[in-house]
């Protein structure tokens, strides 16, 4: 058990650490010089460091967006359920969270090595959270010990074979590549907007080739366009909540997204200050996801080639960022309108059973990479329609998964919710009772 919980907790939990071992070792298996293999191993390492550091300033800044937005729709709050307790769960349950990974991974390798199902998960973040997931409604449904394992390893199993081996061709129609797959929660979205596209067929209107006047050409920076549409949101939003709430909301945040500490706190500065740091934390992803991209997948096909043939990693959802970055800021735009508005219309209809609040980062990392997939088949119409239902759908499954993890961690789905960790705790807490 201290060997497994090492593992989790150094490499597994690790995802710098797991995928700078991996371009290690494939480096070693092509008979690299010391020095490549060095120089390889610690950009990798680095690169991965620097995507999630982008990833973390993205999150600091559309923070206070949300507890705007509960501020603003007076959300009503649901206390029959502890919002932190996913964070005990883990102490609780972090050994056996450790043996599923560990055993869903061998299994992972063994499918990969002996069948035509050649994709080998390396999101580590993604790889524990749905071990996290999958454990928890074990125990929901009353199981314990070997049994919630088994349960746990199975579905864990399941999910990262099958699902990075559904979205190889969506990647390659994206890429024009088969050298990697995506590993992420964003998949329920990708195949929504895989499919949208596909009804619409109009993939020669990408997002990307919409054209812009001269002076306008600015706004075809994803970067810039970002910061200026959160800027504008940040605006409007704190105009409509009123000076007291605004100050209380955005006040306590402005020390998170400041450079310099002591700041006083002003609706126009704080909102410049908060979509220019989103812009900045997205260049710093996309420049992550290029030093590690460079080279993990040559790393990477050293041990396919010798261990594993054919074998592709399935990677996070960055790696396609690039590929149509309007498309993602569009994605963005629209399901955050939609999924706010859902919020609007379930709260006065009453249709909420429990506490829901907007999901800006799941907008942006969930929601908006299917606008991506959507327009590779089916253009920007594709795009803006599948954004739309896709920001519904993931309100709907926040709200229909709660059930499913109540006295567990359900103030995790809650918060990170909405995605594939949704819609994954309904479908194996249907199985939980067959064990």
């Amino acid at each position: 058990m201290s060997i497994i919980s090492y593992l989790t907790n150094n490499i597994f939990k690790q995802p710098p650490i797991l995928l700078g071992l991996i371009a290690m070792i494939g480096l070693i298996i092509q008979g690299k010089s010391i020095s490549d293999v060095i120089k390889g191993t610690f950009k990798t390492i680095i690169g991965v460091i620097v995507l999630f550091k982008g990833v973390s300033i993205i999150s600091v800044a559309l923070s206070p967006l949300s507890s705007a937005f509960s501020t603003l729709y007076k959300i009503p709050k649901n206390n029959e359920f502890n919002p932190n307790g996913w964070i005990d769960f883990i102490g609780t349950y972090g050994s056996e969270i450790g043996v599923v990974i560990v055993l869903a991974f061998i299994v992972n390798i063994l499918i990969a090595r002996f069948t035509k199902v050649k994709n080998i998960f390396l999101t580590g973040h993604i790889l524990f959270w749905m071990s996290y997931i999958f454990v928890a409604t074990g125990v929901e449904s009353g199981l314990i010990g070997t049994k919630l394992i088994i349960f746990a390893t199975i579905f864990l199993s399941i999910y990262i074979i099958v699902v990075p081996f559904l979205m190889k061709p969506l990647v390659k129609k994206v890429t024009g590549s088969d050298e990697f797959t995506i590993g992420h929660t964003t998949s329920i979205f990708c195949f929504i907007g895989a499919g949208i596209g596909k009804l619409m067929g109009e993939s020669n209107k990408s997002t990307e080739d919409v054209k812009v006047p001269s002076y306008l050409g600015f706004i075809k920076d994803t970067t810039i366009a970002s910061s200026l549409i959160l800027t504008i949101t940040f605006l409007v939003v704190g105009l409509i909540i009123g000076s007291e709430a605004r100050v209380e909301v955005f006040g306590t945040a402005l020390n998170s997204i400041s450079i310099i500490g002591g700041m006083q706190y002003d609706l126009f500065s704080f909102s410049l200050m908060a979509g220019l740091t989103f812009g900045a934390g997205l260049t710093i992803l996309l420049a992550g996801v290029r030093l590690m991209l460079s080279e993990i997948i040559p790393a990477f096909k050293g041990i396919s080639d010798k261990f594993i043939p054919n074998a592709i990693p399935a990677l996070d959802i960055p790696m396609v960022f690039s590929y149509a970055p309007n498309a993602l800021t569009l994605g963005f735009l629209i399901s955050m309108i939609s999924s706010i508005l859902t919020i609007v219309v379930l709260a006065w209809t009453g249709n909420i059973n429990y506490s829901i609040i907007p999901l800006t980062v799941a907008c942006f990392f969930d929601v908006a990479p299917g606008a991506i997939f959507a327009n590779a088949y089916g253009g920007r119409k594709a795009a803006i329609v599948s954004s739309a239902i896709s920001g519904v759908v993931l309100i709907l499954l926040v709200n229909f998964a709660m059930p499913s993890l109540f006295n567990t961690v359900a103030g995790f789905n809650q918060a990170f919710g909405g995605n594939d960790f949704s819609i994954w705790a309904i479908i194996s807490r249907l199985f939980g009772g067959m064990f």
